[in-house]
């Protein structure tokens, strides 16, 4: 397969992952309302992603507050954002210079600052991690039971960037908590994960899913019983479910039984806030899920 075909084929995987509301600013070229962006008031130090690819984009130091509502940037990381006027050639539009998601537009000479320039992004196209170094990333979504506990440790493990807990593999759009705990929407609790390719394999990745969670139990995680608590790894390409699937003969060839489904990505929706980082928010420790060191070249913390 050449490489752009397997970057076009990478692309369609990430983007059936993608809420409708985020497939329709990065591949429809939609605007999010002004003050409304997960990102307009966030003053961290990091990177930002580009959300469909994963592509480092923006460095934090280069935020700055412009008052227009969207995160403001005056400035790019090397041959990361592509230019393209607009069909009626009064604006300029930015694009991932890797994927073509549609990110907002530029603006020159509004003197806002020593840059004389402002990239007008949407939160919706952006992803952004607590670190000032990294270049491109990855992403991987697996289910092993309470995502509180799944999360717990994926945070501990060195060269994750960030985690994100919700629901996913189900026919509902836009589930809450309570619609799924009902059994009846075919989502799983699962957790998005993006990671540094540079600092941690897929494979590595996986062997770590495997060795927090009883991948023998068919129905549920520990003493949470249920459709919603399955073990599932979604994989976002071909190259992702032979990893997943060689990682499960391994297992197989130790006389282990895995119960665990290996399933294409779907929608991914963001569980409620309350339930991100929940362990760190409350002090308190997984109930359902335990390391154990399966894998001898395990990165482990």
């Amino acid at each position: 397969m050449s490489t752009n075909n397997n970057i076009e084929n990478k692309q369609r995987f990430k983007a059936a992952s993608l809420p409708e509301v985020v497939l329709a600013v990065v591949k429809n070229k939609g605007t999010e309302y002004p003050f409304t962006g997960e990102y307009n008031d966030v003053d961290e130090k990091g990177t930002y992603l580009c959300r469909l690819c994963g592509l480092a984009l923006f460095r934090a130091e280069h935020k700055f507050h412009s008052g227009c509502g969207w995160p403001s940037f005056d400035n790019e990381l090397p041959n990361a954002v592509s230019r393209l006027k607009d069909a009626d050639g009064k604006r300029t539009e930015i694009l991932c210079a890797r994927c073509n998601a549609h990110l907002g537009h530029v603006f020159l000479g509004e003197g806002l600052t020593k840059q004389n320039l402002r990239h007008c992004v949407n939160s919706l196209s952006l992803d952004f991690v607590a670190d000032e170094v990294v270049t491109d990333s990855a992403e991987a979504i697996f289910a092993c039971g309470c995502f509180w506990g799944v999360e717990y440790y994926f945070k501990r493990l060195p060269g994750v960037l960030k985690t994100e807990v919700g629901y996913s593999g189900g026919h509902l759009k836009q589930p809450t908590y309570e619609e799924i705990c009902q059994g009846t929407t075919g989502h799983v609790e699962a957790i998005r994960v993006l990671y540094d390719p540079n600092r941690l394999s897929y494979q590595q990745l996986c062997q770590f899913f495997f060795e927090i969670h009883d991948f023998s139990q068919k129905d549920g995680q520990g003493p949470d019983l249920g459709e919603q608590y399955l073990s599932v790894a979604f994989y976002y390409d071909d190259d992702q479910k032979q990893v997943a699937e060689n990682v499960i003969k391994e297992l197989q060839a130790m006389d282990y039984l895995v119960a665990t489904t290996l399933k294409p990505v779907s929608p991914f929706w963001p569980a409620e806030r309350y339930h991100q980082d929940y362990y760190q928010k409350t002090g308190k420790q997984p109930y359902c899920h335990r390391y154990d060191p399966l894998f001898s070249k395990s990165v482990t913390k």
